[in-house]
């Protein structure tokens, strides 16, 4: 029996370094292609082509010139590869992944390196075990200049590209300011807070009149300030003596530019284009209420006062419009967080309920979830024996084109039509599924946010304060500092009929010389009334047609209404 002739190995030569800091040590493309071509020559290999780029291989999918040379060779153009390492074709578990499996499948039948080849017969965990090495390598790397930006941010000197105006000094690692540009950038916000400018003037000033300039990089700058650029440099807290990284505010060592004073002014002046630096204060009613007079989004200012009578400083809060809308006259006076608190109290009394409304309203809606659920579970099965039939019809179907007894047309016609009911059962079964009894806890939340909302918002954190203005209504306002908005659609019906139910109530309590059938007749037409409102309420809710309506789930013990036999 005659030997099998080996079939012919074409390589493609694949080099590669990247600028980053993981290839510094890699000798040059150059070099990798020279010393691969006589690593050919004296081994006899030939190769077809040579694939060279400058990009790293930590992350996949970016390495366009890896990818064609993967699709040649996919194409059978070629069945090997010659490289330095196998570290230049993948860094990462993607890549590593294509590489063997194109060679566990002998599409690849060769890589050839320096140092060995790498064959498909080969034992995989040594491939693992490379690959393993080559994606650490690049972990450790990343955590490695993690720590070590994080200790120079720490020791107050910025990781990130400084800004125009300073420059790195690379002897001693620090940041300095510009001899070029640190003067002529101090004279652009002198210019700026002194009113006369607008940041485009000054950029055109810049340009045109002064000649200014960034500053030319190897790859980058020597170009003319754009209007982007002159707001970012507006807005940049650097200037201040601060740096923001991965986050978090640090105080850094390099030379402040321009007072915090006079970063705030400017960040005012320049309203929705400049980022005021990180509020220490956390107000509970701030980000939702605007001012009913210009638009403006009302903010919170915490000030000190002398209180003369105890010689002490006492802190007040107002809320007042921000007036950062360009040409608002804005003259709404500034509101007390007490006045403002009182007026969000007495909304929360506009809702408020009995306990003892609140448990008969959650008894209904109690018995009214088990009946629902056993109406779903009924409804549910006919759906799923629907949804059965209709696939067991297109199992049919499909066996009676397999057996030639209809033809294509009658099969497409019908199998289109079963499909589409099929899909249609299955929604509905999943709708039924996701929406059980949602609308009646979603009411039953209603309730008890009506019931206990008062507690928490008296009593609780400015999250709590937060979440319970959200759901008590939208749209809020301001205007000569009285409180407008919108209340939540499902709380109307418990306004409009629980205060004249409730001093019915009362009333009733009070009248003890009733006798005990007129009591109760009294207070079943109470009841009768309120079961309405609480129906009303769910019904609102459930038309509101949102699963994902947001009440939150506030709950105390509540007393049942009793009748004058107990």
């Amino acid at each position: 029996m005659k030997n099998a002739i080996p079939e012919k190995r074409i390589y493609f030569l694949y080099a590669r370094k990247s600028s980053e800091s993981e290839d510094r040590q890699v000798q040059s493309i150059d070099d990798q292609i020279n010393r691969l071509k006589e690593l050919a020559r004296t081994q006899g290999l030939e190769i077809k082509e040579i694939f060279m780029e400058s990009k790293t291989a930590k992350m996949p999918y970016c390495r366009p010139v890896f990818a064609d040379m993967i699709k040649r060779i996919e194409k059978c153009e070629a069945n090997g590869i010659i490289c330095w390492e196998m570290n230049r074709l993948f860094r990462n578990p993607v890549d590593q992944g294509t590489i063997h499996w194109l060679l566990q499948q002998s599409i690849i039948k060769s890589i050839q390196t320096p140092e060995r080849e790498y064959l498909p017969d080969d034992n995989v965990l040594l491939l693992n075990v490379i690959g393993g090495m080559a994606n650490q390598y690049i972990i450790d790397l990343r955590r490695n200049s993690r720590r070590g930006m994080v200790g120079k941010a720490e020791r107050g000197w910025s990781p990130s590209i400084v800004p125009l105006g300073y420059i790195n000094d690379l002897a001693d690692k620090t940041i300095k300011p510009d001899p070029e540009s640190f003067e002529p950038i101090r004279k652009m916000w002198d210019m700026l807070l002194s009113g006369k400018y607008t940041p485009k003037q000054i950029r055109t000033i810049a340009n045109d009149e002064w000649g200014f300039r960034t500053r030319k990089h190897k790859r980058m700058g020597g170009k003319e300030l754009s209007n982007s650029l002159i707001y970012k440099l507006f807005s940049n807290i650097f200037y201040t003596g601060i740096f923001e990284w991965a986050g978090k505010l640090y105080e850094g060592k390099h030379k402040p530019m321009v007072t915090f004073a006079e970063f705030d002014q400017v960040q005012l002046m320049l309203g929705r284009h400049g980022r005021p630096r990180a509020q220490h204060h956390a107000f509970a009613y701030t980000g939702f209420i605007q001012c009913a007079t210009c638009g403006c989004m009302v903010t919170a200012t915490e000030k000190k006062k002398l209180v003369k009578t105890t010689g002490q400083y006492k802190n007040y809060i107002y809320y007042h419009c921000t007036r950062k809308k360009k040409g608002a006259e804005c003259h709404n006076p500034p509101v007390p967080v007490d006045d403002l608190e009182r007026q969000f109290e007495d909304v929360l009394e506009m809702f408020h309920i009995a306990p003892e409304f609140l448990a008969l309203g959650l008894d209904l809606l109690q018995d009214e979830k088990e009946k629902t659920v056993t109406d779903i579970v009924i409804i549910g099965a006919m759906q799923q024996k629907s949804l059965e039939e209709a696939q067991k019809e297109l199992d049919t179907l499909t066996r009676m084109r397999y057996r030639e007894l209809i033809d294509d047309t009658s099969f497409l016609k019908e199998r289109d039509i079963l499909r589409d009911k099929i899909t249609r059962l299955t929604a509905e079964v999943r709708m039924s599924k996701d929406n059980s009894g949602k609308w009646i806890e979603l009411t039953e939340r209603a309730f008890n946010f009506a019931a206990h909302a008062q507690d928490h918002f008296q009593d609780g954190t400015i999250e709590a304060k937060k979440e319970v203005c959200a759901s008590l209504g939208s749209n809020y306002e301001l205007k000569d500092k009285t409180l407008i908005f919108e209340a939540s659609v499902w709380l109307i019906p418990i306004a409009k009929a629980y205060p004249e139910l409730i001093a019915e109530y009362r009333r009733l309590v009070l009248q003890k010389y009733l006798n005990t059938e007129v009591w109760n007749a009294g207070l079943a037409s109470i009841i009768q009334r309120w079961l309405a409102t609480v129906d009303e309420v769910r019904t609102v809710i459930k038309e509101l047609n949102n699963p994902e309506l947001k009440i939150p789930h506030l709950t105390k013990p509540c007393p049942p209404l009793k009748d004058k036999t107990s």
